[in-house]
């Protein structure tokens, strides 16, 4: 539990202070000082891991053989004893430090090797096993010169009446001096292996990341001025070259970027050179002849500075689409509603009959000013290229809202229909500079309905152009929307639950 005192902005403070004071201690070592540490450490406790195993199993095995040597010896003693068959003192089995006593019922020894002749029964405290079969155990402590440590094998013989037991012991001694020899050898030995793994380490580990490095030097020379270079990925298709490939992908997404920013900039000053040159040749003129009359060419001024404010909000517009393309949309906007708005604006314009065809009630989820400029930017561009009549629908399908708008101008050839999306694109005769166009307006509209998930495009064979918007609708899991019964309303009530 932390101090009650401190507080707890404090406490998560000064963890996080701990926290960076030890991560610069590992993150200081370069990638391949990091990767030969990570490996050496894990085979070293695999070596060490192995070494216990090993020793664990070598004093096993020592130990199972002393085992099986003392419990065939028992039950030889045994099975001579049983054919009435006694030998006094009982032969040795060939090793000095092997003992073997036979003792009676009243803990007397009745016979014993050579080596512990004359001695009282070392054994007396262990069993024997039920069955006649030898029990094993480990005899501590034994009063016999300077083993101490026996593995005792003892085994039951004689009559019910005068029962005797047999104990048959081989000192661990040579087992246990095999054992430390054996970890004496580890412990010199696997310092040695570890330190060589870790020379391989570092030279694998230096081998892998040559790739990287090239990757690396080849990315640090390239500038904002040469976008164009790739980087040269090497033969193997593995993670590196993986991630050579990924770079260059990258690099090819920020040239086209790049490119189409240069492009976008170069546009823009010359879209802005013509009305700011026609405005700054009526002040200079104005100027020269202070005292003529220039009333007439006022409207020619205000047609280009109005001309200038549009493509400066254009740009703006643009712009802000650019630095922010993954705004979350949250806001519900009534798509119909901003239809009917701009239907009705227009209605005032003379010359082209704006005819609204049926308007289904949308709800879309999105930004609504954007949307709005997006629907004006698509009648203004129709009214502009129209002869007389331009008309205007709404409807749903499959779970989009579909705005079309038709006009019965000179429309637009199948090649140039992916272009008119494109900034500051005009197309030859009908869609040129002299019908007041900037080349944004439907680029606009394209960025918008991309920001909404949506898409635009130019369908339709016939006479005319005929845009297409499309835009998700609204989806609201608790409620159902009906239209109203007013279509010019377009209101909305929920159903109740």
């Amino acid at each position: 539990m932390g101090n009650p005192t401190t507080p707890p902005a404090l406490r998560g403070a000064s963890a996080t202070s701990r926290t960076c004071t030890r991560l610069p201690r590992w993150r200081g070592f370069s990638l391949r000082i990091r990767l030969t540490l990570a490996a050496t450490l894990i085979a070293a406790l695999g070596l060490c891991l192995a070494g216990a195993l090993l020793v664990v199993s070598q004093r096993a095995s020592l130990i199972r053989s002393l085992d099986d040597s003392a419990r065939q010896r028992a039950l030889i003693i045994a099975a001579a004893l049983d054919k009435g068959r006694t030998v006094q003192p009982l032969p040795a089995s060939g090793d000095g430090d092997d003992v073997t006593q036979i003792v009676d019922h009243r803990g007397r020894v009745i016979a014993a090797s050579g080596n512990v002749a004359g001695e009282p029964a070392l054994f007396r405290t262990l069993k024997p096993a039920p069955g006649g079969e030898p029990s094993v155990h480990t005899a501590h402590g034994v009063p016999l010169g300077d083993q101490g440590t026996y593995r005792v094998a003892a085994v039951s013989t004689g009559s019910a009446q005068a029962p005797e037991t047999v104990y048959v012991g081989r000192a661990t001694a040579q087992a246990d001096h095999s054992v430390d020899e054996l970890i004496a050898e580890l412990a010199a030995g696997l310092p040695v292996l570890t330190a060589l793994l870790a020379a391989a380490g570092w030279c694998i580990t230096g081998r892998a990341l040559v790739p990287v490095e090239r990757l690396r030097r080849q990315a640090a020379e390239i500038t904002a001025t040469d976008l164009h270079r790739r980087l040269d990925l090497p033969p193997a298709a593995d993670e590196v070259g993986r991630l050579g490939a990924t770079l260059n992908d990258l690099l090819a997404r920020l040239d086209e970027s790049t490119t189409h920013q240069r492009q976008f900039v170069a546009d823009a000053a010359h879209e802005l050179r013509s009305p700011v040159a026609a405005v700054r040749a009526e002040l200079e003129t104005a100027a020269r002849h202070p005292h003529a009359d220039f009333s007439a060419r006022l409207p020619d001024l205000l047609e280009e500075t109005v001309r200038l404010g549009r493509l400066i909000d254009d740009l703006v517009r643009l712009a802000r689409l650019d630095a922010t393309p993954g705004t979350a949309l949250t806001a519900d906007v009534d798509l119909d509603d901003l239809v009917r708005a701009e239907v009705r604006r227009l209605h005032a314009r003379p010359g082209v009959a704006v005819v609204r065809g049926r308007i289904r009630p949308a709800r879309v989820r999105g930004d609504a000013d954007a949307l709005s400029r997006a629907v004006r930017n698509l009648l203004d561009n129709a009214v502009r290229y129209a002869r007389r009549r331009v008309e205007v629908t709404l409807d749903t399908a499959r779970g989009e809202a579909v705005l079309s708008v038709q006009d019965d101008g000179a429309g637009i050839a199948p090649a140039d229909r992916e272009r008119v999306f494109e900034r500051f694109t005009r197309l030859d005769d009908a869609r040129g500079r002299d019908v007041g166009g900037s080349g944004l307006g439907l680029a606009i509209v394209r960025d918008v309905t991309t920001h909404h998930g949506g898409r635009v495009a130019v369908e339709g064979d016939g006479p005319g152009a005929r845009l297409v918007l499309r835009l998700p609708l609204a989806i609201y899991p608790h409620k159902r929307v009906l239209p109203s019964s007013n279509p010019r309303r377009g209101a909305r009530l929920p159903l109740p639950p």
